[in-house]
């Protein structure tokens, strides 16, 4: 599909990697994964054609089909959910503009026997057939499908997209991509503001994906499920295994301990033989056995023990003052905005102590209630701050509060006490922020770069009670295992706003969902809730499995068929059964042809055989379908 072979790139003559070859082919499910700032998403860029690498060879198939979702989105303003959705089928749009022009034209043309209109009989007849071929009759459905699947409602189809968050839009983004039937898929954090319903749908739907996949995740768990091929970039180099994430650390641990080994026993030999030629040097009858020893300490190839980059954050969250028993208690908290209700007669009580996590769909009120507390908009009900306690805030999209044009140093001696500001070089440093790097400007970091950043700034305040409200967007595997750790250890109460599931496992002890304009509360940390909710679900099921069965009892208390009627029905059965079968085995060669004739529209269109086999099936099609549905009512009718 895909061949990178010697590729380089270099900034300001440092090179982001050097000599890079890999390829790729179809099932392959790529994660691209390393340190932020490492070159994830200038090798997707690069892959893309977007980027031009400094030397090295990009080789594809013909007429690959690429997609490629950025970070960066720009919509056109104006479009709502569905129109902007509808975008992925550029083709089938333009057919069905054509087929609206002629039918508008049609309807205003009364000469019916002119050749002009039977010329454009004949044109809207092509269109339509190439219309139902690329399937246009199709399409909407299959949109609606995928957008639900990423948690938009009904009711938001209609909604313009400027009206949506940056996640949200992100997520039609991602929509537009799964719709286009491309070749491969370059996914830049494709999991960021997607919540966990969501992200097991992704995860579902990427698996059965049958092109390549590349995708840059920091989500450890989504890597697990999905990935089957791992890249890590690594100072300069590339690291390539086909295993998922958590299978290749333990190749690469395992390979690194080969190869000090293998070092260390070449460093042996190579002491104990310039020893020799140290002892024969001098010596006239060994002289030559001295220069026979030098030459093939020449020809050695040193082993060399891959470096790995493994600095990290240096972070913990130290509690300012105790505060009291309870932190804070919420009564009858109700939130609207304008019509739309967020949650309704909320009660929550947090003790000294707790590790909560907020978790639920997108729009169910998670942040909503975070920034209720902090008393940043109006609500109904009353939310009180126990004894002492001091907030510490991290918005979800805190690094969009950060001044572009200051330089990190500023940024940071702006936002000091006269306690700490003598500190700020030290606490940036902490957070991987050394030397020069503290005169950048805020403007030129990456994502995780100021996401770093903000955390460091939440550290300049007392705090006994963090709100963290998806903190580790952006943040790359090792950095986000930083922050795990020092949260567990942190002593105060923690409000955790997350759709990590890596992230959240053993980090609370209690998870309250998010639904319905209600919560409900889980005594355990994630992996007990999802267990939980998966056992409501099972029962939900039962429950409607038993009213079927009581249904159909009462049936049958209420009527018992004959025996004649019993065989009547039992036959009809059967016809039904062979229909559907009939059925969906035409629909599948019919769908193949249809892919066959999009793919060889040119040569199709003159062979009459085919296209006489392809119109018997769709005839045979739809006469089954009638036959279906008349046995259907025989059947209703016999019941």
């Amino acid at each position: 599909m895909l061949n990178i072979h010697d590729l380089s790139v270099s900034f300001n003559g440092d090179y982001l990697f050097e000599s890079v070859t890999f390829r790729l082919g179809a099932g392959d499910r790529v994660g691209l994964v390393g340190k932020n700032g490492a070159g994830k998403s200038t090798m997707l860029k690069i892959l893309s054609r977007e980027f031009e690498p400094d030397s090295g060879t990009i080789a594809s198939d013909k007429e690959i089909k690429l997609g490629f979702l950025k970070q960066d989105i720009d919509f056109v303003k104006g479009r709502t959910v569905l129109e902007e959705a509808y975008q992925a089928f550029s083709d089938i749009l333009l057919v069905e503009n054509e087929i609206n022009k002629i039918n508008k034209e049609l309807l205003d043309r009364t000469d019916y026997e002119s050749e002009s209109y039977h010329d454009l009989i004949e044109k809207l007849s092509d269109f339509t057939h190439r219309f139902e071929i690329l399937g246009g009759y199709l399409y909407q459905g299959n949109t609606e499908k995928v957008l639900s699947g990423l948690g938009f409602k009904r009711e938001d189809f209609d909604k313009p997209t400027d009206t949506f968050s940056g996640g949200w839009r992100m997520r039609i983004e991602l929509a537009k991509l799964l719709l286009q039937n491309n070749d491969i898929l370059l996914l830049d954090e494709p999991t960021n503001h997607l919540d966990i319903e969501s992200i097991i749908w992704l995860e579902s739907f990427l698996k059965s994906f049958s092109g390549a996949v590349v995708l840059v995740s920091h989500d450890k768990m989504f890597l697990d499920n999905v990935t089957n091929r791992t890249i890590e970039i690594s100072l300069g180099k590339i690291y390539d295994f086909n295993k998922p994430y958590s299978q290749y650390l333990v190749l690469r641990e395992e390979l690194r301990e080969m190869q000090l080994a293998a070092q260390k026993n070449q460093a042996k030999k190579i002491e104990e033989t310039e020893k020799l030629i140290e002892k024969f040097r001098y010596k006239a009858t060994k002289a030559s056995m001295a220069q026979s020893l030098i030459k093939k300490l020449d020809k050695i190839d040193r082993i060399e023990v891959d470096e790995d980059d493994n600095a990290v954050m240096n972070i913990s969250f130290p509690v300012s003052v105790t505060p009291g028993k309870v932190v804070l208690e919420i009564e009858h908290v109700t939130k609207a905005f304008g019509d739309k209700v967020v949650f309704k007669d909320l009660d929550l009580l947090v003790e000294r102590g707790s590790k909560i996590a907020f978790v639920g769909q997108n729009g169910q009120g998670k942040s909503t209630l975070i920034k209720a507390i902090i008393n940043e908009f109006p609500y109904e009900g009353e939310i009180k701050l126990g004894h002492n306690v001091q907030l510490g805030y991290f918005a979800q999209n805190q690094a969009d509060y950060l001044d572009g044009e200051k330089t990190l140093l500023d940024t940071m001696i702006d936002a000091a006490t006269d306690a700490n500001r003598s500190k700020v070089r030290d606490m940036l440093g902490s957070f991987l922020f050394r030397g020069d790097d503290v005169e950048k400007k805020v403007k030129v970091l990456s994502g995780g770069e100021r996401n770093r950043l903000a955390l460091c700034m939440l550290l300049l305040k007392p705090i006994n009670v963090l709100l963290m409200d998806e903190p580790t967007n952006h943040l790359d595997i090792k950095s986000k295992n930083v922050l795990k750790n020092a949260l567990k250890t942190f002593e105060g109460t923690l409000i955790l706003v997350s759709h990590d599931r890596d992230f959240l496992q053993g980090m609370t002890d209690k998870v309250y969902e998010f639904k319905d304009q209600k919560i409900k509360e889980y005594l355990g940390d994630i992996n007990y809730f999802l267990e939980e909710r998966n056992a409501d679900d099972m029962r939900d099921f039962e429950q409607q499995k038993e009213a079927v069965v009581e249904k159909s009892v009462t049936i049958k208390e209420k009527k018992t068929l004959s025996y004649e009627d019993q065989k009547k029905l039992k036959t009809l059965n059967n016809r039904l059964s062979k229909a559907e079968s009939k059925i969906t085995e035409l629909e599948k060669k019919i769908s193949q042809s249809d892919l066959e004739l999009a793919q060889n529209y040119e040569k199709l269109m003159n062979d009459t055989k085919w296209f006489s086999s392809y119109e018997k099936m769709k005839k045979e099609l739809e006469e089954t379908m009638i036959e279906w549905e008349q046995v259907q009512e025989e059947i209703e009718n016999n019941k």
